[in-house]
């Protein structure tokens, strides 16, 4: 799994592990905007999982340009790979029209190319298992939140990946899925400025990344009964993410007049089905 050095990556590697999955620990290190790398963190996780008696071994690849290497590593460490949980991440603020076009496209080469590019080196392996899983990370970001357009539009993208690889993946029984996580980690606290006052701090007391972990070990177990889908954990509570189609209008002489009157019928969720 990527970004497992800290926080929620962090907490699904030690509990895949305890619950006797063999774990590649791969983290770049450095900071949230993936300067500084460092294998420090992946290290260190995978000598916490050694001491409780689980198997681990770490990467310090990057998912920019390092799937391959990630995957290679799994397989000949291990002899298989039957789940990939692609959690890497860079995050930062900023006024969309402020950030230069270069973080735009850091953002999508972490968020959404780095996961692309590790399901597409895994494929093979994963339709080999007769079981394989992934799970992808989006945010609540992507449904609009202040100073995050570079953040929720790559994330964005992710759940289109999300959705698109569920069907390619229908047939080898692939089944791909995400989570949409809440937690208290380093990232919230530079979310901070973008969050109501108190966010943060009760995010850090209540919404551990552990009470996210145990919906990411659901989605990668092979009874995993659910493919295309999005599940937000926060605090220990699970929802399911949708978008919906609502019933809406059919007119055939349709006019912009038409839409305005009957906007309200063309947005009522009344009978929306995803």
């Amino acid at each position: 799994m990527t970004g497992a050095g800290r926080g929620i990556g962090r907490a699904y590697a030690k509990l895949l592990a305890a619950r006797g999955a063999h774990v590649v620990v791969n983290d770049l290190g450095g900071d949230a905007d993936g300067h500084g790398p460092s294998s420090e963190a992946a290290d260190t996780v995978v000598a916490e999982i050694k001491v409780a008696g689980g198997t681990a071994v770490a990467s310090a690849d990057s998912v920019t340009d390092g799937a391959e290497a990630i995957v290679t590593l799994a397989v000949e460490t291990f002899g298989r790979l039957d789940a990939v949980i692609n959690n890497a991440g860079v995050y930062r603020l900023g006024d969309f029209r402020e950030l230069d076009l270069k973080v735009y496209r850091d953002f999508l080469d972490v968020h959404y190319l780095g996961s692309l590019q590790l399901c597409r080196a895994a494929w093979p392996h994963l339709a080999d298992s007769g079981s394989g899983r992934i799970v992808n990370t989006v945010s609540a970001a992507m449904t609009g939140q202040p100073g995050m357009v570079h953040y929720g539009s790559a994330k964005g993208a992710v759940y289109g990946l999300t959705r698109n690889l569920a069907v390619e993946g229908e047939a080898q029984g692939i089944r791909v899925n995400a989570i949409a996580p809440g937690a208290g980690t380093r990232l919230m606290d530079i979310a901070g400025p973008a969050l109501p006052p108190g966010t943060v701090e009760f995010m850090h007391e209540h919404m551990p990344p552990e009470l996210v972990a145990p919906v990411g070990a659901y989605l990668v177990h092979q009874d995993c009964a659910i493919t295309g889908e999005v599940l937000n954990a926060a605090g220990g509570y699970v929802s399911r993410l949708v978008v919906v189609n609502t019933p809406g209008i059919h007119e055939p002489e349709l006019t912009p007049e038409t839409v305005a009157e009957r906007l309200a019928e063309i947005t009522d969720l009344t009978g929306a089905k995803p």
